[in-house]
């Protein structure tokens, strides 16, 4: 192993799964949050895949403060109208200009580009929008700081970049019942149940609290006015969402589980959650990246986390994005890997300017189970923590390519 600074300690607390209560939530892909969050990431991979290919590395560039100004809408039995279309601004910095050690100069078109990957986000994500009357997506990127494009690596520099930012991030596993309940619940939703449930748009808000052993869902689902006919049909709807959603928590946990769905409906009154377009987008709700999930894709505040906006974040040297994703594909790699271990954090700390395979710290706190001593453990999470840092550069690669996800 290299000299890496690696601390392995016992975590000074119970596990989660122990805790009185937990409180653990997921926004859905439609959230307006989840919007921009996907949007960001979307916006980031295509633009690192562009500079690959036209530069033959990627440049320096960020999207990560991307907007969305929520619309106005009616809503309607059998089909509503979008009366004021959804805003979203991409906001960042991203290199236009870049010339080669040999005078070779390149000239990208990177809000042409950052636009397109934006609208194909959501004629892919958003199937009920209709993206030449509903919304209007607007892109401004400015160059970067050059103090920061200097910190990247170009293809004679070293190996693994340097870090861009003195950061951290925050890692955890494995998930508790709670925590696996809500991710799943979310992704059944806007999965395979969407696809049989066209009234389901893809707003879907899980929130789940368990104290002691009763597990509590509250689900708010956005349901599509041209799939739902009636007062009727709506309820309908409803009850199949809570009883999908209570037979898919019941197979991943013993305790009892309630389910509860669009808890602000009025039937008397006509207040009810329907939409046209399947996100609450369409009135009255704005989103922002980094505001929703973190970047295992659930909000836990039992956990300690990072408050860097994963999305958007260039995957060369951000250590707000690699280090978040880093560090929670060590701890599910470790609780994988060594057995005796009920709960795991890890934390990674980079410092600018230092190789992001070198953290000023990488700190595990582990809880074992009763008979394992973290003694009996911390070598072998010392190795796998070793072996992740060293590969940091393939995590850069498959983010770049689509195959992890950020929110």
């Amino acid at each position: 192993m290299t000299d890496r600074n690696i601390q392995v300690q016992s975590l000074d607390r119970s596990a989660v799964e122990d805790d009185a209560v937990e409180i653990v939530e997921r926004k859905g892909l439609g959230h307006p949050d989840s919007i921009c969050d996907g949007i960001a990431e979307h916006v980031c991979e295509t633009l690192a895949r562009e500079y690959r290919d036209r530069v033959g590395h990627v440049l320096h560039f960020n999207t990560d403060e991307t907007q969305l100004v929520a619309g106005d809408a009616a809503p309607a039995f059998g089909g509503g109208n979008v009366i004021d279309p959804i805003y979203i601004l991409v906001v960042g910095r991203a290199t236009s200009h870049y010339v080669e050690a040999d005078g070779t100069e390149h000239h990208i078109p990177v809000e042409s580009i950052a636009l397109e990957a934006a609208r194909e986000y959501l004629r892919e994500t958003l199937p009920h929008l209709d993206l030449e009357t509903d919304v209007i997506v607007d892109v401004k990127l400015g160059e970067g700081s050059g103090d920061l494009q200097d910190v990247f690596t170009d293809d004679d520099g070293p190996a693994v970049p340097m870090a861009n930012d003195t950061s951290f991030g925050v890692g955890h596993a494995p998930l508790t019942e709670t925590e696996r309940i809500v991710l799943e619940a979310e992704r059944s939703l806007n999965g395979p149940y969407a696809e049989h449930t066209p009234a389901v748009g893809e707003d879907v808000k899980v929130m789940g609290k368990r104290e002691d052993d009763h597990i509590d869902l509250t689900i708010a689902a956005a349901l599509v006015d041209a799939h739902v006919p009636d007062m009727d049909a709506y309820i309908a709807q409803v009850e199949a969402i809570r009883e999908h959603v209570f037979d898919l928590a019941t197979e991943h946990t013993d305790r009892e589980v309630t389910v509860h769905v669009n808890t602000a409906d009025d039937y008397e009154s006509g207040s009810i959650y329907l939409t046209t377009t399947g996100t609450s987008a369409e009135q009255g709700d704005d989103g922002s990246v980094g505001r929703g999930n973190r970047a295992n894709g659930l909000i836990t505040p039992n956990r300690a986390m990072s408050m860097e906006a994963t999305s958007g974040k260039n995957p060369v040297n951000h250590i707000g994005k690699i280090y978040n994703l880093l560090s929670t594909q060590i701890a599910e790699a470790v609780v994988a890997e060594v057995d005796g271990i009920r709960d795991l954090r890890v934390r990674l700390l980079s410092q600018i300017g230092r190789p992001i395979d070198e953290p000023h710290v990488a700190d595990v706190e582990v809880v074992t189970e009763d008979g394992t001593a973290v003694a009996d453990v911390d070598a072998e999470i010392e190795r796998i923590v070793d072996a992740q840092l060293a590969s940091v550069t393939d995590l850069t690669r498959r983010v770049i390519d689509g195959e992890r996800t950020t929110f």
